[in-house]
């Protein structure tokens, strides 16, 4: 192989500070060190063989490949049958929660089951996404201990590999190799170590060690998930998957831990995604609190208060994961991008644009929270008293929507609904907690706010609400509108507005957030027919539900639990032509919806309803 593999053929490893990606072919293709928005060192994943990868594969024909993870753990199983036997590679990263000094650490053990197999060990490491090849060298240390093991160096970047036969290097191709034959019963490790200090080698580990240790920290957490309805591997999965791209030191969610991987191949809706959105906020914490990962809800709750913390002019709609405000975007015009789809982008622009959905979700997030237990600050209350200030000077003003489009601004009809929304969680703030603020004005802008929407964003000639004011342009979005307590689900504009949807963007079970074209599209300005957009076809689940059509809900959640690759990820889209995901990979907000939708289905109290866990 010289280039990646299928989206969906990528399992994720994660320590809680950074994740890398591991593919069905046993090559390591994507690693960012030490965070999950730093620079990667392997970058196959956008490019090919030259930009770093870190491969362990049989080296004759390879008749069956088979992958899991250990129960619900982050340990990762692959077995490769050949006609010689069966080779099985163990993938992990040992996780570093609570301990700020954590350095990245990945894990790699062969193991043969059978017979005897000839494999081969590649390791290609290129610093700065595949712009810096380092200076590596053999190093035999015998002092305090003898430690032999190979060390690359390339300015600030530093990396250790120890293994039991560690790789040599190959004449010409900047690159090492190691091959040899694994039999039944034996076992061979190697460990690759980031470290900060340039000049101090980080101790040697012991693999089988860290192993148990890391089968029993996701043992131990994924012990707390209180859930006991249909599909629990698929919801535990997620809510696994959520705590894997978590960043500890700050509580950070990331939307995925890559950049660039295509929503369309062909087109530029290639997008960096691995910061902080506020958008999350809402469902995050309702996702982690509803089945018991209550400090990690607790931790998501800290990171958003400091992030918006500041004059609310300058909120933006995301952050890093340390809360970081500038996410300048560029182009890296050395890597050919997935598969060949460029430009390959890191930053997002998009931290820069005005997105008004974003005040009613921090609202609704902190409204949540408080009626979840957590106590409520007099700084986070300040905070969002300041927010809403802000926002009855501007709330008439149009957006670029939730989308984030790079088109003109509108008057994006979800933007509005969630305008509503945070007048409306002050309002109840206000007459729910006793919190103080001018209860009588936000009451009224709320009411003012919500007659707009129904007269404006309501197209009787379409029976449905559309994307924006005016506008007949539909929008997935708009099936959030019973989710968020706009609406019930049984108003029969509503209803309505569901079954158009599933007539104009319903493909099976897929739903597309709108509309794409292969020419630039007038709403999002951009090119390339994306796939459909696995968070809606969630929301459709949920709009189906609410409006009385439970059975046709669940059987659709059903098919789109099936949707999820053979160990249980799922990317930001679907394309139901190739059958193929697309979009960064894997995705916070796909598992999000899933779990959410699983609350909405089987119990547990959901993102529109009233939960006093204080008596009140």
């Amino acid at each position: 192989m010289t280039g990646p593999g299928l989206i969906e053929d990528y399992a994720l490893l994660s320590d809680l500070r950074t994740a890398a990606l591991v593919g069905r072919s046993g090559s390591l293709d994507w690693l960012c060190l030490p965070r999950f928005d730093s620079p990667s060192c392997f970058s196959r994943l956008l490019g090919g063989n030259g930009d770093g990868y870190w491969s362990i594969a049989p080296t004759e024909p390879v008749r069956e490949v088979s992958r899991r993870y250990r129960d619900t753990t982050l340990v990762l199983e692959t077995e490769f049958r050949t006609d010689s036997g069966v080779l099985r590679l163990i993938d992990f990263m040992p996780p570093h929660e609570m301990n700020e000094s954590g350095e990245p650490c990945v894990m790699r053990i062969v193991e043969g089951v059978s017979g005897e197999v000839p494999f081969q060990l590649d390791w290609v490491l290129r610093f700065d996404y595949a712009d810096s090849v380092p200076w590596v060298r053999r190093v035999r240390a015998t002092e305090p201990v003898l430690d032999e093991h190979v060390l690359a160096i390339a300015g600030p970047h530093t990396v250790v590999l120890r293994g039991d036969a560690l790789p040599e290097r190959v004449e010409g191709e900047r690159a090492h190799r190691y091959t040899g034959t694994i039999s039944a019963g034996q076992r061979l490790c190697w460990t690759m170590q980031w470290a900060s200090d340039h000049g101090r080698t980080p101790a040697p580990l012991d693999p089988g060690q860290e192993l148990l240790e890391c089968e029993g920290f996701w043992r131990d957490w994924s012990g707390k998930i209180a859930y006991d309805g249909p599909h629990p591997e698929a919801v535990r999965r997620s809510l696994t998957t959520l705590k894997a791209l978590t960043y500890a030191p700050t509580g950070g969610i990331v939307a995925a831990p890559t950049t660039s991987l295509p929503e369309a191949v062909g087109g530029d809706r290639n997008w960096d995604y691995r910061y902080c959105w506020l958008r999350d906020a809402t469902l995050v914490l309702l996702a982690l609190d509803e089945f018991g990962c209550t400090s990690e809800a607790a931790a998501w709750r800290s990171w958003l208060v400091r992030a918006v913390a500041g004059d609310p002019a300058d909120l933006q709609i995301m952050y890093g994961v340390g809360g970081e405000r500038h996410l300048v975007e560029w182009e890296l015009d050395w890597l050919a991008g997935y598969r060949g789809a460029s430009p390959v982008r890191v930053g997002n622009a998009a931290y820069r644009q005005t997105q008004l959905d974003v005040y009613g979700e921090v609202m609704d997030a902190l409204h949540l929270a408080r009626e979840r237990g957590l106590a409520e600050s007099e700084q986070s209350w300040e905070v969002q008293r300041g927010m809403l200030t802000h926002l009855e000077r501007i709330w008439r003003e149009p957006d670029r929507g939730l989308w984030e489009v790079r088109g003109p601004d509108r008057h994006f009809t979800h933007s509005q609904v969630m305008v509503w929304v945070a007048f409306d969680r002050a309002v109840r703030a206000a007459e729910e907690d006793g919190l103080p603020g001018p209860v009588d004005r936000w009451r009224e802008l709320r009411d003012q706010v919500r007659e707009e929407v129904l007269r404006e964003a309501w197209n009787p000639d379409l029976g449905a609400f559309t994307q924006f004011y005016g506008g007949t342009a539909l929008d997935a979005a708009v099936l959030l509108l019973p989710s968020v307590g706009f609406l019930p689900g049984t108003d029969e504009r509503m209803r309505s507005t569901v079954e158009v949807i599933q007539r104009e963007l319903q493909h099976g079970v897929l739903v597309d957030r709108y509309t794409t074209t292969e020419q630039p599209n007038e709403v999002d300005g951009l090119t390339g027919q994306e796939g459909s957009f696995l968070a809606c076809s969630f929301w459709m689940v949920d709009a189906l539900a609410y409006c009385g059509r439970r059975d046709e809900a669940v059987r659709m959640f059903d098919e789109l639990v099936g949707m999820a690759n053979d160990v249980g990820l799922y990317a930001e889209e679907f394309n139901g032509e190739t059958g193929c995901f697309a979009g960064n990979f894997p995705q916070a907000f796909s598992h999000l919806a899933l779990v959410n939708s699983a609350a909405v289905l089987f119990g547990g109290r959901t993102r529109e309803q009233k939960s006093r866990r204080n008596g009140k």
